[in-house]
C-alpha cells in the first residue's frame, strides 16, 4: 500500500496546486502563523538581565533544560514569553483524558460526540492556566535565586512573569488550535516542529565547530549524520507498520435486494500513541529539573546531586525516562483506542474476525493483539529515544540530533503530508462533482 507521500509524489504536479485554492489559503495561514510563533520566542520577559541569565543557562542546558528548550524554539535559553511553550496544553490534555476514563461524568460527556467534546476542551483550557501558572511561578522563583538574573526582585517581578508566561502559553494554545481549524495539520505538533526544526541549522553549524576545533574526531561526523539518516529511515518504516485484522460481513437481504459478503481489514498501528510518550515523559522530568537546573551550585546540596543525576547519559535519568516512555505508550493507546468500542461496532454492523466469536471475546482477541504490538512499538520508541543519548553524553554533540527530536520532526512530516493530500483529493473530487453538475444541466 502507496503511503500518503507517494501518493503525493504521483499526483503532485503546478497544475492542481494552482487550482487549489482553498489549500494555497491554509499553507499560507500556517506559515504565517508559525512565523508569529518564532517572532515570540524573541521577546524577553520583562525583568530579567539577560547577560546573568545566559550564565545561568549554560549551567543548566546540560539536563532537562536543554530538551525543554528545544522543544519550546530557544525560547528558554533567551527567557521570552514563549519560554514555556506549550507543555502545560499538553499536560492538561493528556490528564484531562486519563480523568476521561476515571470520572463517570466525561466519560459520558466523551460520548456525546461534538458537544462532549467542547466541553472537555474547555476543561483542557482551565487546566492549562492551572499548570502555567504554577510552572511560571516556579520559574519566577527559581530565576530570583540566581545570581543578579533579576533586576528587581520581588512579587512584582512575580506576579509579572506569571502573567507573560502563561499569556504566552495560552496565546500558543490558541494559535495550535487556528492552525489545526484553519490551516494544515495539527497545530501543537506543527509548533513544536518548528521550534526544532528553526535550531537545527545552528545544531548543525555547532556540531562542525566542533569538528573544526577538534573537540570531537572528525571521522565522528559523517557516521553522526550517516546514525541520523538511518534513525530517519527506521522511525518511517515503524510509523507505517500495522497489524491488519481480517473482517467479514455476511451476506444480508435489504428489501428484495440480496448484498454479497464482503471482507475488510482492522488496522492496528505498531505506534498507536505518536510522539505523545516522549513529549509527556520530557515533560514531566521537567518538573523537578527546572529548579534544580537553575538553582545548582546555589541552593542545597541535594538540588546539586539531583542536577547531575538528571544529566544525559545517567542512569537515573535514563531508566525514568524509558520508563516514563513504555508507560505512556501503554497508557495513551489505551485512551485513544478501545477494543470493547471497536467490537460493540463490528457486531452492530455484522462484521466478525474469522474464527473468533463476536462481542467479548473479539474485544479480548483485539487487546491481545493490541497488547502485544504495542510492546514492540514501546520498544521501538524507547530505543530512538535513548540510544542517541548516550551518544550525546559521550561524544557532546548538538541536542537536535537525539533521536526524540528526530521522532518528533519525522512524525509530524508525515502527518502533515498526509494532510496535503487529503486536501489536494478533496479538491479533485469537487472539480469532478462540479463537472458532473455542469454536464447534466447541459443534458
Amino acid at each position: 500500500m502507496a503511503s500518503a507521500a507517494e501518493q503525493l509524489a504521483s499526483n503532485l504536479n503546478f497544475s492542481a496546486f494552482a487550482k487549489a485554492e482553498e489549500l494555497k489559503k491554509r499553507i499560507w495561514f500556517t506559515l504565517g502563523a508559525l512565523l508569529v510563533y518564532r517572532f515570540g520566542t524573541y521577546i524577553p520577559l520583562p525583568g530579567i538581565n539577560p547577560a546573568a541569565f545566559a550564565q545561568a543557562f549554560s549551567q543548566a542546558q546540560s539536563g532537562v533544560i536543554g530538551m525543554f528548550n528545544m522543544f519550546a524554539g530557544g525560547a528558554v535559553e533567551r527567557m521570552a514569553i514563549f519560554a514555556l511553550g506549550i507543555m502545560p496544553y499538553i499536560s492538561a490534555s493528556i490528564i484531562m483524558q486519563l480523568m476521561t476514563t476515571v470520572v463517570p461524568t466525561l466519560e459520558a460527556l466523551k460520548k456525546e460526540g461534538e458537544q462532549g467534546r467542547k466541553v472537555i476542551n474547555q476543561y483542557t483550557r482551565y487546566g492549562t492556566v492551572l499548570l502555567a501558572i504554577a510552572q511560571s511561578y516556579g520559574i519566577a522563583v527559581g530565576l530570583e535565586g540566581s545570581a543578579n538574573v533579576v533586576t528587581d526582585p520581588g512579587w512584582f517581578f512575580r506576579l509579572s512573569a506569571v502573567l507573560s508566561l502563561t499569556g504566552g502559553t495560552m496565546f500558543l494554545m490558541w494559535l495550535g488550535e487556528q492552525i489545526t481549524s484553519r490551516g494544515i495539520g495539527n497545530g501543537i505538533s506543527l509548533i513544536i516542529f518548528a521550534g526544532i526544526v528553526a535550531g537545527l541549522p545552528t545544531a548543525l553549524v555547532s556540531l562542525f565547530e566542533l569538528g573544526r576545533q577538534d573537540a570531537i574526531a572528525g571521522w565522528l561526523i559523517p557516521v553522526l549524520l550517516i546514525l541520523a539518516i538511518g534513525v530517519i529511515a527506521l522511525i518511517v518504516f515503524m510509523e507505517r507498520a500495522q497489524r491488519r485484522l481480517l473482517i467479514q460481513y455476511p451476506k444480508r437481504q435489504v428489501g428484495n435486494k440480496m448484498f454479497e459478503g464482503n471482507t475488510s481489514f482492522l488496522p492496528l498501528k505498531l505506534n498507536t500513541a505518536g510522539v505523545i510518550p516522549p513529549i509527556f515523559a520530557s515533560s514531566l522530568l521537567l518538573i523537578p529539573a527546572t529548579i534544580a537546573g537553575f538553582s545548582a551550585g546555589s541552593g542545597p546540596a541535594w538540588l546539586t546531586t539531583v542536577t547531575t543525576l538528571l544529566g544525559h547519559g545517567q542512569p537515573l535519568y535514563m531508566i525514568f525516562y524509558a520508563a516514563m516512555i513504555v508507560f505512556f505508550c501503554f497508557f495513551y493507546t489505551a485512551i485513544v483506542f478501545s477494543p470493547s468500542e471497536t467490537a460493540d461496532n463490528l457486531k452492530r454492523h455484522g462484521g466478525f474476525i474469522p474464527g473468533i466469536r463476536p462481542g467479548e471475546r473479539t474485544a479480548q482477541f483485539i487487546d491481545h493483539v493490541l497488547t502485544r504490538i504495542t510492546v514492540l512499538g514501546a520498544i521501538y520508541i524507547t530505543a530512538v529515544c535513548l540510544l542517541p543519548e548516550f551518544l550525546i553524553s559521550a561524544t557532546g554533540v548538538p541536542f537536535y540530533f537525539g533521536g526524540t527530536s528526530l521522532l518528533i520532526v519525522v512524525s509530524v512530516t508525515m502527518d502533515t503530508v498526509s494532510q496535503i493530500q487529503g486536501h489536494l483529493l478533496a479538491h479533485q473530487y469537487e472539480g469532478l462533482v462540479k463537472k458532473a453538475k455542469l454536464r447534466g444541466k447541459r443534458r
